[in-house]
């Protein structure tokens, strides 16, 4: 074999090899890339749906306090008409207690 030829091959191989480590290093950077990105996009989705339940929270909790307030109208409504009926039969009670202890 010619020297010549010799050098043709060991350049081809040297220039093969250069491209192989090339590829390699491009491979090991675009994995890394997509890693990097990949937990990016999660901790991204995380906080947005954190963001999302909180949320979500605040209008149940906003709900619930209403709906409690609706309920402690409706109570007091309630609480006011008895004592209004109470009321009205405090004259009936007070004669029938009074009818009771004289006619003893």
């Amino acid at each position: 074999m010619s020297l010549e030829a010799i050098e043709k091959i060991s350049g081809a191989e040297q220039s093969l090899q250069e491209e192989k480590t090339a590829a390699a290093a491009s491979a090991k950077k675009l994995l890394a890339d997509a890693e990097r990105d990949g937990k990016a996009l999660v901790e991204r989705t995380r906080a947005e749906a954190e963001e999302r339940g909180k949320a979500l929270l605040a209008q149940a909790e906003a709900r619930a306090e209403k709906r409690t307030a609706e309920i402690m109208e409706e109570a007091g409504r309630g609480a006011e008409e008895l004592c209004q009926a109470a009321s009205g039969k405090m004259t009936e009670a007070t004669e029938f207690i009074v009818r009771r202890v004289v006619s003893r």
